[in-house]
């Protein structure tokens, strides 16, 4: 996979585009203006592998609030600004790194010059962020409804304000719960503009849901070069948007953190536990960073040379298994001790 060339921008210390990893977010769901709440979401969150933190600015209150968190934590942090210039400014006065806003609907040009030359002297980049469930009604009716074309022309409006004010710290979202649409959005956009995308399904679900349109949507866009920063959004634990982000960043090869877990379906073969085995392995290898690969498969006779990439695995028997390396055979254990077994090895890796 190649990714698509964009020019970087730096949301505080975190570069996004360019040459960079392709990075992580996630959205607190604390109320922003209890603050220390907000603070020790982000700090869960950034324990977690969340790179780049994103609050909801809804008032006055929430703005203010960011002067105190701003301070007490370690990863960036973007505002997310509706309608009001003047809560664009307060966040930028309070130190974030990053706005979320669309130019187009926080006021006239007077006021999103006042917004650009605050971000400008604080070299804040602004992601404009279109969103299938809002736009223009102009373009709905241009388009006899929502479309990919319509999206893409929003943000290219939206764009096209901050162009002609000359600043271009710009990254784009084109967001919508609708896979094939949104999957056309960004292709769209992508083959007109060299900005930096922020990549996600919007409203995708619960976790179990919504991790499977996320995976979809965003595991598309990625295989395609398409995605310099993504954010699973998920009705839940934004933890398991941190989770979920890092497994189709890993499936696609493009970043590697924590553990991955190599498992078999389970057939005919098995003759173990296999399912509580595998879940057992999961929920310890959750306290793993490290990243290396652990296979648990069902089967003696094909275990081990199905699951040859991993670093250290299980294959099963009849009631003992086979603790493997890289392939080769380490040790005979009875089934009720291979977790046990098989965790004494990582912990030597």
């Amino acid at each position: 996979m190649k990714s698509r060339a964009t020019r970087p921008v730096m949301v505080g210390n975190v570069q996004i585009g360019g040459n960079a990893p392709v990075i992580v977010q996630s959205m607190t769901n604390t109320d922003t203006r209890d603050a220390q709440a907000t603070i020790n979401q982000i700090n869960e969150l950034a324990a977690a592998g969340c790179e780049v933190i994103r609050c909801a600015v809804p008032d006055r209150e929430a703005a203010e609030a960011l002067t105190v968190i701003k301070p007490a934590i370690k990863i960036p942090l973007i505002a997310d600004i509706h309608f009001d210039y003047r809560l664009a400014l307060a966040a930028l006065a309070a130190g974030v790194d990053g706005l979320r806003i669309n130019p187009g609907n926080i006021g006239g040009k007077q006021k999103v010059r006042e917004v650009v030359a605050a971000a400008r002297e604080r070299s804040v980049p602004i992601r404009i962020g279109v969103n299938a469930g809002s736009l223009e009604k102009e373009l709905l009716q241009k388009y006899g409804g929502v479309t990919a074309e319509a999206m893409v022309e929003s943000a290219l409006g939206h764009i096209r304000i901050l162009e002609e004010l000359n600043y271009q710290e710009i990254k784009v979202s084109l967001k919508a719960s609708r896979i094939p649409l949104m999957l056309e959005a960004y292709r769209q956009l992508s083959a007109r503009v060299d900005y930096p995308m922020h990549v996600g399904v919007t409203e995708a679900g619960t976790v179990r849901s919504g991790t499977i349109k996320s995976a979809v949507g965003i595991g598309a866009l990625l295989a395609e070069g398409i995605g310099d920063t993504i954010r699973v959004s998920l009705t839940g634990d934004p933890k398991h948007e941190v989770a979920v982000a890092w497994e189709i960043l890993k499936a696609l090869d493009l970043r590697r953190r924590g553990a991955e877990l190599i498992s078999c379906p389970t057939c005919g073969r098995t003759q173990i536990n296999l399912i509580n085995i595998a879940e057992q392995v999961e929920e310890k290898l959750a306290k793993v960073d490290k990243p290396i690969k652990v296979a648990v498969m069902g089967c003696v006779v094909n275990g081990p040379g199905e699951a040859r990439e991993a670093d250290v695995g299980i294959a099963g028997g009849k009631g003992v298994g086979l603790i493997f390396r890289k392939g080769e055979v380490i040790r005979k254990v009875p089934e009720e001790n291979l977790v046990e077994e098989l965790f004494k090895e990582i912990e030597k890796l």
